[in-house]
């Protein structure tokens, strides 16, 4: 499977954005998905994921109540809605995709990832 992230970009503290993750190939049927974030002289972190059937998200504890995750398994898209955007949210922002819980655990377990798409949010 072959992922491709989009929708990042430059927005002021506060706004939104929201990231798609689209599926192409072999296209994984069942996996779940997460997104995670990169920061500049950081690590990979998790950031949320989602089942295949959709009925399970996680999300770290930085982002609950202001991200949501979603798919549209129709589309083979999984989309990342930020809202309330902080500085420290700034990061390179990669899709993965997992057939394990997609609860931030079992790193190794991601089999397929996209390129990463730049999210910059200005103080």
């Amino acid at each position: 499977v072959q992922l491709q992230a989009s929708g990042g970009g430059l927005v002021q503290a506060g706004g939104s954005l929201r990231l798609s993750c689209a599926a192409s190939g072999s296209t994984g049927s069942g996996q779940a998905m997460a997104w995670f974030r990169q920061a500049p002289g950081k690590g990979r972190d998790f950031v949320a994921g989602i089942t295949w059937s959709g009925s399970s998200t996680y999300y770290a504890d930085s982002v609950k109540g202001r991200f949501t995750i979603s798919r549209d398994n129709a589309k083979n898209t999984v989309y990342l809605q930020m809202n309330s955007l902080k500085p420290e949210d700034t990061a390179v922002y990669y899709c993965a995709a997992t057939p394990y819980e997609p609860d931030g655990s079992r790193i190794w377990g991601y089999n397929a990832w996209g390129h990463g798409t730049q999210v910059t949010v200005s103080s």
